[in-house]
């Protein structure tokens, strides 16, 4: 395998799923610039926003992140998404790869609600998430307002 189930990810992983942990995010990114070897470059405490200043516009790499947000005054509900990241610069037969090797990823990162295919920073704010995840999530209890 690519290096996806190294201990060091799958610890990130369950960190990022634990409600006992502050951890929200994990990033991975390809070890060389040619090759599938995986490694885990980052973790952190600060959602989505953190998470998108960590992306490298010259490479593709993978992320999970756990998003919190509120149906409504009196509940809150938690839902998980991986992110797959091409940054605009990143080489062309990297990206041509990317479709193949995620299964790896997939496969060890697999409890998520929804798949983000970001192509810019833009793509992983809460107001383009949020509204995917109450889609998946089924019931909306914001009236269909996001």
């Amino acid at each position: 395998m690519s290096g996806a189930d190294a201990p060091e990810i799958i610890a990130a992983y369950d960190a990022v799923r634990s409600d006992k942990d502050e951890t929200n995010w994990l990033l991975i990114s390809y070890a060389g610039a040619v090759g599938d070897k995986l490694k885990l470059t980052g973790t952190g405490t600060g959602g989505l926003s953190e998470l998108a200043s960590n992306l490298d516009d010259s490479q593709a790499q993978y992320a999970y992140v756990r998003v919190e947000y509120a149906n409504d005054t009196e509940s809150k509900r938690v839902k998980f998404a991986l992110v797959i990241w091409i940054g605009e610069n990143t080489k062309v037969m990297r990206k041509a790869r990317v479709s193949i090797e995620s299964g790896n990823v997939k496969r060890v990162l697999a409890h998520h609600s929804i798949q983000v295919d970001a192509r810019d920073k833009a793509d992983l704010s809460e107001k383009e998430i949020v509204p995917r995840l109450r889609k998946a999530g089924g019931a909306d209890y914001n009236g269909g307002r996001g």
